[in-house]
């Protein structure tokens, strides 16, 4: 069982700017919906979601970086998704269906994240119906970058799929080892490393 603890911080108010983006919270709406989410701090290495149990949060990412991953049978970890500050996070199947995940979730560095528990969740979509909308966008926008994700791995070269990760995840490399970074892009960590010395000597 995980060892994640409350915290307290201002930046608990990032995720109402993060809505606010798409729909408009009223004050009283806006203070509802922090009421159900629970704050967390999370130390580099914890697992706040494991394989095999059902997903119990929807996740955002005040700051830090989390990374979503399957194991296979050989113990082999394939990572498919990083979620850095201002992101959400979380197995929608198993969180909706409540059935078994077969991903795991931990924070890479020291991160400060809001869980938004399943219960907790569908009574935030009853009392406030514009969330609907809220995240049907988040859902929309999810599955556009899944779908662009795929069709870069079957027309992109790794060097260009590299590219497109360094541009999309700006600062990420400067404390998430290579090997997580290799998986992502579906290639080994030698052939990253070969990729990233031709690129400083251009």
């Amino acid at each position: 069982m995980e060892t994640a603890y409350f915290y307290t911080s201002m930046n608990n108010t990032s995720v109402i700017h993060t809505i606010n983006r798409y729909i408009t919270l009223e004050p009283a709406e806006a203070d509802y919906l922090l009421s159900v989410f629970m704050p967390r701090a999370l130390p580099q290495g914890e697992l706040i979601e494991k394989t095999g149990d059902p997903t119990r949060y929807f996740i955002y990412v005040n700051s830090g970086c989390l990374m979503t991953y399957f194991t296979d049978q050989t113990g082999s970890d394939h990572v498919i998704q990083f979620a850095t500050t201002g992101w959400w996070t979380g197995d929608l199947h198993s969180f909706t269906r409540q059935v078994p995940s077969i991903y795991s979730t931990r924070a890479l560095a020291e991160s400060h994240v809001m869980l938004l528990p399943k219960v907790s969740m569908d009574q935030v979509l009853e009392e406030i119906p514009k969330l609907e909308r809220f995240f049907r966008i988040t859902f929309q926008n999810s599955l556009v970058t899944h779908q662009h994700r795929i069709i870069q791995h079957y027309t992109a070269t790794a060097e260009e799929r590299y590219i497109m990760f360094r541009e999309k995840y700006t600062s990420l490399e400067q404390y998430v080892p290579l090997k997580y970074i290799a998986s992502y892009l579906g290639i080994t960590p030698e052939f990253l490393s070969k990729i990233r010395r031709k690129l400083m000597e251009k």
